[in-house]
């Protein structure tokens, strides 16, 4: 039962009558008595809310930064009308709009369907909470009050807010293919077709059999090699937790991922994902290339960083098993100097010596504001220690490249089309 600020300013008037014109038991019981009766008048008039029927539709998944619409269809089975307050209780990570709370009347042996709009801010599933129903009287000083479970869950997808770039992309990758600019050599590609020699081919692309065939000089044409076989891993211990903005470094790392296997499964790449810091969080393996992306996003979706320290040797080991063959490994870390040296240097070689290895990194745009500040003696210090772990982060690039690692460091707006070029030029120079 609830009582409702009608009733408590009947009461606050009836006491201050009480006080001024009729003191004594009398007065209150003449005064309060009414009230009590039509208190308990309401209370029996108000339509049960334990017999109310609940059912829900609507949407079952959203990408972050999307709304979401999710029905709830109230019936009321009852004889009596149902005057109610109802609250669609949400946890506050998805945020429901204002609509989740309800004011209504519904006739008897009647349905009303109330919609929330959630926006939420963060991934993984968002599951509802309890229904909550305050059913009136018709004085309006008391209502009925209950709960009830009415189950259901949104899941929070991947952003991927990348995608803007893929078409330009795309159009890079046709060129490699041939489609829209003449096939060029290029060493470990695979042979498309024959041409006639023109001025400036190098010399080294002449087919001489072909040659002795003909009346002209024929050169070879070769295109990027397809088929290939493609890693992502995604590192989810400590250093993705790493805030940079307003999100962590492992969601920047999944829309560079995403924009990634959108662009190989174009090429007609075969792209696995991983997801491990000491053990593995999610995986995806073995998807053609038109279900490859929504398997991916699906196994992004529920992923949260891990405040542990990624086993590097593990992670190895979990590669070499899910790719046997030679593939194009692209691990998606972070470049601190101490979790390089300690954990990734040490399995570089078993990692290079089966698979082309690049290594890709969220850069913070707000150390490279504190390097360029000056004007205060708290801005140079800041810039001295901003400088100081450029330096640190430049060292650790360059010290993976001089073991034969392609480094991407870029800041989260960057990263996913800095990714896409460097596997466009792995794919150009036939490196996959």
């Amino acid at each position: 039962m609830a009582l409702t600020g009608r009733t408590a300013l009947a009461a606050a008037l009836g006491a201050l009558l009480v006080g001024l014109v009729l003191p004594g038991w009398s007065g209150l019981l003449a005064v309060q008595l009414p009230l009590l009766t039509a208190v308990l008048y309401d209370l029996a008039r108000a339509a049960p809310v334990r017999n109310l029927r609940f059912s829900r539709t609507g949407d079952t998944s959203v990408r972050l930064g999307n709304a979401a619409d999710v029905d709830l269809l109230v019936t009321n089975p009852g004889p009596r009308p149902l005057r109610a307050h109802l609250r669609d209780a949400w946890p506050p990570s998805a945020r429901p709009d204002d609509a989740s709370r309800h004011r209504f009347h519904l006739p008897p042996g009647e349905s009303r369907r109330l919609r929330t709009t959630l926006r939420p801010t963060r991934r993984g599933t968002r599951t509802a909470d309890r229904v909550t129903v305050r059913s009136y009287g018709p004085l309006g000083l008391a209502a009925r009050q209950g709960s009830h479970d009415v189950p259901w869950s949104v899941r929070v997808l991947p952003a991927f807010t990348s995608r803007k770039h893929l078409p330009a992309k795309t159009a890079r990758l046709r060129e490699l293919d041939g489609r829209t600019s003449i096939l060029t050599r290029g060493e470990g590609t695979e042979f498309d077709s024959l041409r006639e020699y023109v001025p400036g081919d190098d010399t080294r692309s002449i087919d001489w059999r072909a040659t002795a065939r003909q009346t002209h000089v024929a050169v070879r044409t070769w295109r990027p090699e397809r088929d290939r076989r493609i890693l992502v891993v995604l590192d989810t211990g400590r250093t993705s937790a790493g805030r940079v903005g307003d999100a962590p470094r492992l969601d920047a790392a999944m829309d560079a991922a995403l924009l990634l296997t959108a662009l190989a499964s174009r090429a007609g790449d075969r792209v696995d994902l991983l997801a491990y810091d000491r053990t593995p969080r999610a995986t995806v393996h073995g998807r053609t290339q038109h279900d490859v992306l929504p398997a991916f996003v699906e196994a992004m979706a529920p992923l949260e960083p891990a405040l542990v320290e990624s086993d590097a040797r593990g992670l190895a080991t979990t590669v070499h098993r899910m790719s046997p063959h030679r593939s194009l490994l692209v691990l998606l870390t972070g470049l601190d100097a101490s979790a390089v040296q300690e954990n990734l240097l040490p399995v570089l070689p078993q990692l290079t010596a089966r698979h082309t290895l690049l290594v890709a990194s969220v850069a913070d745009p707000r150390i490279q504001e504190m390097a360029a500040a000056r004007g205060s003696i708290d801005a140079v210090y800041e810039a001295a220690a901003a400088e100081r772990a450029l330096a640190e982060r430049q060292n650790t690039a360059d010290l993976l490249r001089r073991h034969g690692v392609t480094v991407v460091d870029a800041p989260p707006e960057d990263l996913a089309p800095a990714l896409a070029d460097a596997y466009l030029t792995l794919k150009s120079k036939g490196r996959l």
